[in-house]
């Protein structure tokens, strides 16, 4: 399948069958459309939710949250993993974007390289407001990273 292929979520269940079970991939979903509902986007009005899955099974949410001083906004995705991080997480095994929009999230690149910290490697997923998913990685959004072994 190509990376930017969109799915059902029964084609992205079937996917990632092995490696997130159904059940699994539903709740981390149901989570991320969760915290795009409290995102703080008085600015921009581009609600983003996020969920991380660490490999001890814990599931951490994150929305983001906008600033007047635009440097000083948090994306979703780094909201979520901190979150994590903040509870003893080190290992990343997959994370979930989640838009209200028609058109897909993709993660910044202060996001991917924060992904790339806790993970060589992880699913991608993509949801937008229609319901459809995209299934990416990190290798494929961040080819030949830099991470914490170049250290």
């Amino acid at each position: 399948m190509k990376q930017d292929q969109s799915q059902s979520i029964e084609g992205i269940k079937a996917e990632l069958e092995g490696t997130l079970d159904s059940e699994l991939v539903d709740r981390l979903i149901s989570q991320a459309k969760a915290a795009y509902g409290q995102a703080y986007v008085p600015y921009s009005h581009y609600p983003v939710g996020s969920t991380a899955l660490f490999s001890s099974g814990e599931i951490y949410s994150g929305c983001n949250v906008e600033n007047a001083s635009y440097g000083l906004t948090v994306c979703a995705e780094r909201n979520a993993i901190f979150q994590g991080v903040a509870r003893g997480e080190r290992e990343l095994k997959g994370i979930v974007i989640a838009v209200p929009s028609d058109v897909f999230p993709s993660p910044c690149g202060a996001c991917r390289q924060v992904i790339r910290e806790f993970a060589v490697d992880c699913p991608v997923v993509l949801v937008n407001g229609q319901g459809q998913i995209r299934r990416t990685s990190l290798k494929a959004l961040l080819p030949e990273a830099f991470g914490p072994e170049f250290l």
